[in-house]
């Protein structure tokens, strides 16, 4: 499910979560428990990576759609610790997007602190509309946080998948290099991180990262129960075997989105 391997003062996680890297109960707490790990390790940053042609299809709506309510009442809050502990970890996060990166799966990606991606490798998006679901609180304000805020409501209301180049413009990429070149790419800039005293980056990231702590905060609570009401619906679960229907087992073949 996830592989944890060290290169000098950086540590690699790889997802090998079947082949879409899907986000279900078990996968995120797995890599949340992994990040938590990481946090006394010696190791001064991490690079988070997938294998084959995607980093993170996204929440995995098949397991929702058979688990129905009472699964997704449990998958939420998992989900945010997943969020909440990378977003928020002290040591510099780097992600090695070897592929697509699609609605949860871009989410997963904003996360992190520099967000690398070959041209041609893939598309990047936001598609919970598209299925008929509101962003999680958390989830939300880390693209408020990330995405030009030109480009918000753009990237959130049309669902749109971009080419890497268009993602870059709304935030969802920072660097676009050349094939074949990603993870040698996001170590260099780990490595550069790493370089950095702890504590100033640390406490750098912490002052960054504030306003979304205190929003969260202040309405994060009222928000997720809205959420979370429209997520387990009877119509949520019409419009999540709908799209599974339409596109998933379609376009994927292989139980995961």
């Amino acid at each position: 499910m996830i592989e944890t391997t060290t290169q000098g003062d950086i540590a690699v996680i790889t997802m090998k979560h079947g082949k879409a890297n899907a986000l279900d109960v078990a996968f995120c707490t797995a890599l949340a428990d992994t990040f938590e790990t990481l946090k006394a390790s010696p190791a001064r940053a991490v690079v988070l990576t997938g294998e084959g042609g995607i980093f993170s299809a996204g929440v995995d709506l098949l397991q929702a759609d058979k688990g129905g309510p009472d699964y997704i009442r449990r998958f939420l809050p998992t989900l945010h610790r997943l969020y909440e502990t990378i977003f928020f970890f002290p040591k510099p996060v780097v992600a090695a997007m070897n592929g697509h990166a699609i609605a949860g799966g871009c989410v997963l990606a904003c996360v992190t602190d520099r967000k690398i991606m070959a041209s041609g490798s893939g598309r990047v998006g936001v598609t919970e509309l598209l299925v008929g679901l509101p962003f999680p609180a958390l989830a939300f304000e880390i693209l408020r946080h990330v995405v030009v805020n030109a480009r918000l409501e753009e990237v959130l209301f049309t669902g749109t998948t971009y080419e890497p180049e268009a993602a870059r413009e709304r935030g969802f990429v920072d660097e676009v290099v050349a094939p074949g070149t990603v993870f040698e790419r996001a170590m260099a800039v780990a490595e550069s991180f790493a370089a950095i005293s702890p504590p100033a980056f640390m406490q750098t990231k912490k002052q960054s990262r504030q306003p979304v702590a205190d929003h969260f905060r202040r309405e994060g609570a009222a928000v997720e129960a809205v959420v979370t009401d429209i997520w387990t619906a009877p119509e949520a679960g019409r419009t999540i075997a709908a799209y599974v229907a339409k596109t998933l087992r379609k376009k994927w073949s292989c139980a995961k989105t």
